[in-house]
């Protein structure tokens, strides 16, 4: 048999939740959207298997948040990616080195 809630709970949910609503209405509105800045990551990957190589991705923003400009050593690689594909690219462009 299911629970029923009475009338004096469901007062009680209801005042509830016009407190909670004129908390929220009284309190300072938030920022949004939250203003990111133009370069949101950089990534320097050091590279010392032939010799030192250093690569700086470096991750600006784009239109949508979960997206990235991203310039590699200076040259832009992709108007828009996302983070997985990011690293996707990362992973295919370093080969394993085979052990001796």
């Amino acid at each position: 048999m299911a629970f029923r809630k009475s009338a004096k709970y469901r007062q009680q949910l209801t005042n509830m939740r016009a407190a909670k609503a004129a908390k929220r209405e009284a309190g300072p509105s938030p920022d949004y959207p939250v203003a990111l800045p133009d370069l949101r990551r950089r990534i320097v990957i050091e590279d010392f298997d032939f010799g030192r190589r250093v690569h700086v991705l470096k991750l600006f923003r784009t239109n949508r948040v979960d997206c990235y400009r991203v310039v590699a050593d200076g040259t832009e690689w992709k108007e828009r990616i996302g983070w997985s594909r990011i690293l996707a690219g990362l992973r295919k462009s370093m080969p394993r080195v085979g052990a001796d």
